[in-house]
């Protein structure tokens, strides 16, 4: 078995104490750091499905992206030194009145290791607040709001309704959480739609090079 199929397995199963030593090896093998780096998302994309389909659960997603997250810090200075150009900025929150934020710590983990400079704005997170966040940082491509709860539903309309119509541009929306479904996201005017972690990082990237 290749490096590279060993650093998948293992963040697969969440071996936060192999994963940064199998990351070393895999570069001593030759491995581009970019495709250590893809190999690691691609294993977080399986956790994903396995999780969407009720296999595994939250504590075991949340062990396999601090895995992931392990072999990230071996990867950043290098990843740095080959001139990756960061994507952008993404400001993450859960809207206003829901206190969940392990899935939003899990998608924020999965932006960061895809390219973006992430700024986490917390939990019950006024719509206003997002808007002061955009117009604080610079070089913002993604807003990604998150809502846990049926009951923060409205909340969600309300903060992309409050981002759309702040006059500001050149970002997109992704919106996500147990209760949101692509056709909601749609109805109040997102740009983006994530059921998971994994998926959240391949939407925003792909709405920023859009």
């Amino acid at each position: 078995m290749s490096k590279l199929q060993d650093v998948k397995l293992n963040v697969e199963k969440g071996k936060t104490k192999l994963v940064a030593g199998l990351v070393q090896e895999a570069l001593d093998e030759g491995n581009a750091p970019k495709d250590i780096l893809q190999a690691m998302v691609e294993s977080m994309g399986v956790v994903g499905d396995k999780f969407s389909s009720g296999e595994i659960f939250v504590p075991e997603m949340l062990i396999a992206a601090k895995a992931m997250a392990k072999g990230v810090d071996v990867l950043r200075p290098l990843l740095a030194g080959e001139g990756t150009v960061s994507l952008g900025t993404c400001i993450i929150g859960t809207v206003a009145g829901d206190l969940h934020d392990i899935g939003k710590n899990l998608v924020s983990m999965m932006i960061e290791s895809a390219g973006f400079d992430v700024v986490d704005i917390g939990v019950d997170v006024p719509a206003q607040k997002f808007v002061d966040a955009i117009k604080e940082n610079e070089n913002v491509k993604v807003v990604a709001c998150s809502a846990l709860l049926t009951t923060t539903m409205p909340a969600l309309k309300e903060a992309v309704a409050t981002i759309k119509g702040s006059g500001l541009e050149g970002f997109k929306v992704i919106v996500g959480g147990a209760p949101i479904t692509a056709e909601f996201a749609a109805e109040i005017g997102a740009d983006g739609f994530a059921p998971d972690a994994g998926s959240a990082a391949v939407k925003a990237k792909e709405l920023a090079q859009a």
